[in-house]
């Protein structure tokens, strides 16, 4: 009989978490390497480089590859004939002790993200606890546990529908890809739960994110079964979608499609979707009584030899003289590196400063002829003057745009993914613009953050407004001042060039 020690669960909680925050899976690595090789669109290629070359800094630098740094999401099956050595917490509170460890270790502090009353006050744990944990007891002397940190843009394009027993599973797949726009990071992963009731098959879509990429291996051996057949046919029709990297049109959407199925009622098709984004976050380990688990660090040889370098035609904009005239100057597509000053805010920042505003209040920094970043970095270590900070997604701040740029004179926000119908039209009403900066690549972005300050609402913790100091940050106009966005034209661009999938002729 295994005697497992409450210590050596809790610290392998921890030490995964810690490796999963700046290592990303090899299978991931490599797949996402060959689609870089294989990508032809121009913007999607670049963005994959950063992210290859972020996740080699992060690698190297033991530091976040995303600033969401996730809500952890355990599946635990305890062996019956388990000894607990010495235990005097639950199982699920050591797991929780090992989250809290690893989210606030001083040599690479995580961003506690987890808010408690999520319908009320939405407090900070300000430790990232409690993780969301599944348990399964099994025969066997061992504890196996399966650790992912999920982040919340593509936890938020999770999509789940109840099917007619007759219906297509792979139609709706495909018509709802699109419908989960860019905010998930793309290229990822789909996860995808086919049967049992409806949160059995939203649990089976978030365990099969836990299996490794072998998409081209089934390719090559050939399917065996109908979920194998279901998975290739998803894949490709997926790809020719051309929703590509960051959603900026490309050849590459998602690099897998995993799918689990439980039987189900005669009168029930239940079918789950969640993405896994770019920062692929998820590890495995076995307890056997004979000390913590130990995850040796990957062959960073295995990295593909790509140093992101912004391209020629890229153009330095100064923010400190910034002007609305330049800003109606860009396209759809430009690249660009801010130099000066801009300004941080996300969604509790923006829900304050419209209440504030609504009642005559003023702000407590002046927006006017500023850049606001959408963006809740990670606390700095040693010698950082900010922790990794990619953009989060945009479309959270859509119902506070018209109001922000009616009345406090912002010029231009800086996000990822795609802008609703609301705020692409107040950004054509206003003459602003929408940039995008690549999600998956955070610390490459920090590397160009230069100097941080809290300017307002500290009590927010990560969502507080900064105001940063940058040098040659790399972002791309996604919507320009006529309203125009580059998150519809360059998918409709490869979707047509592509060629599987009918393109409608506006």
């Amino acid at each position: 009989m295994a005697k497992i020690h409450q210590h050596d669960l809790i610290t392998s909680v921890a030490d995964a978490l810690q490796y999963i925050s700046y290592y990303h899976p090899q299978d991931y690595i490599t797949a996402l390497a060959e689609a870089y090789d294989a990508e032809q669109s121009p913007a999607a290629k670049d963005a994959i480089a950063q992210i290859l070359t972020n996740s080699r800094l992060c690698a190297e630098g033991h530091r976040p590859i995303c600033q969401d740094t996730g809500i952890v999401c355990a599946f635990v099956k305890v062996g019956m004939d388990v000894q607990w050595e010495g235990a005097t917490m639950s199982v699920a509170d050591m797991v929780n002790e090992g989250v809290r460890r690893a989210y606030v270790h001083p040599d690479n502090k995580l961003r506690a993200s987890i808010l408690h009353d999520p319908a009320g006050k939405r407090i900070n744990s300000r430790d990232n606890t409690p993780a969301v944990i599944h348990f399964d007891v099994v025969p066997g002397e061992t504890v196996e546990v399966k650790i992912a940190a999920k982040g919340g843009g593509s936890e938020n394009k999770a999509k789940f529908t109840m099917l007619n027993p007759s219906d297509s599973i792979v139609d709706w797949v495909v018509n709802t890809v699109p419908t989960m726009g860019a905010g998930w990071c793309p290229p990822g992963m789909l996860g995808i739960g086919i049967g049992g009731s409806a949160e059995k098959a939203m649990l089976l879509a978030k365990e099969a994110l836990m299996e490794p990429i072998d998409l081209h291996e089934l390719r090559a051996r050939g399917p065996s079964n109908r979920l194998e057949e279901m998975r290739l046919e998803i894949y490709d029709k997926v790809n020719a979608l051309g929703i590509g990297a960051q959603g900026l049109g490309g050849l590459s959407t998602v690099l897998d499609v995993k799918i689990l199925d439980y039987p189900t009622h005669a009168a029930s098709l239940p079918v789950a979707i969640i993405p896994n984004c770019a920062a692929t976050r998820h590890a495995h380990f076995t307890l056997d009584g004979r000390g913590a688990a130990r995850l040796d660090p990957p062959d960073l040889s295995q990295w593909p030899e790509v140093q992101w370098t912004p391209v020629a035609e890229s153009r330095r904009i100064d923010l400190d003289t910034l002007t609305p005239a330049e800003v109606a100057s860009w396209k759809p597509g430009d690249r660009l590196l801010l130099n000066g000053k801009i300004l941080t805010g996300r969604d509790a920042a923006h829900k304050r400063m419209t209440e504030m505003l609504a009642k005559g209040e003023s702000l407590p920094v002046d927006f006017r002829n500023r850049v606001v970043y959408y963006v809740g970095p990670v606390d700095p270590v040693r010698d950082e003057v900010v922790g990794p900070a990619g953009p989060t997604t945009a479309t959270r701040m859509d119902k506070f745009t018209d109001t922000m740029l009616a009345r406090t004179g912002l010029l231009a926000m800086i996000g990822k993914g795609e802008r609703g119908a609301v705020a692409v039209e107040a950004i054509r009403k206003h003459k602003a613009a929408y940039l995008i900066a690549v999600g998956g690549a955070a610390y490459l972005v920090s590397k160009a953050i230069r100097g941080s300050k809290v300017v307002g609402f500290p009590d927010l913790g990560m969502e507080a407004i900064y105001e940063f100091d940058v040098k040659d940050m790399p972002v791309t106009v996604a919507v320009d001042a006529r309203g125009e966005s580059v998150h519809e034209s360059g998918p409709r661009e490869w979707r047509q060039r592509i060629g599987k999938i009918p393109v409608a002729i506006g």
